[in-house]
């Protein structure tokens, strides 16, 4: 029978034996498996979204609220009118003298695709931009 000591000593002789075998090194292992790592978790946790900051791109915003507040967001889209749609219009570059008018254009759209529209952030994203289309583009014509 074998002593812990024995085995330990045998195990760690293998090990050493491999290790120069194969001329692997344990430090480039490491070094391998946290760059990938890295790879894995930059690619797969929304790094694209943030700037060195650590705040969201600008493109993004309209989708991460729209993804967070989506529930209040519906509440608001129903009434047209709420901090979540006023707030989203601000986002989507609605002028404060439309957002009114927008509310009601997006109550209204809402009424009509609430059934038909697929309940992801992105396609209520998509109809609430088409939305706030008209009113961007008269602030943009429109003198001040």
């Amino acid at each position: 029978m074998r002593t812990p000591s024995a085995s330990l000593l045998l195990a760690s002789a293998f090990l050493a034996i491999n290790v120069i075998a194969t001329g692997c090194s344990v430090k480039a292992t490491f070094k391998q498996t946290t760059d990938t790592t890295s790879n894995v978790t930059g690619t797969t946790s929304g790094h694209a979204w943030w700037n060195e900051d650590g705040l969201l791109h600008p493109e993004h915003k309209a989708i991460a609220f729209v993804t967070v507040n989506q529930t209040n967001l519906h509440y608001d889209m129903a009434k047209g009118e709420g901090e979540y749609l006023t707030s989203l219009g601000t986002l989507l570059g609605v002028p404060a003298q439309d957002r009114v008018a927008y509310g009601a254009a997006v109550q209204a759209r809402y009424a009509k695709t609430q059934e038909t529209t697929q309940d992801s952030p992105a396609a209520w994203l998509t109809l609430l931009q088409d939305t706030a289309q008209p009113f961007r583009y008269m602030a943009a014509i429109t003198p001040q």
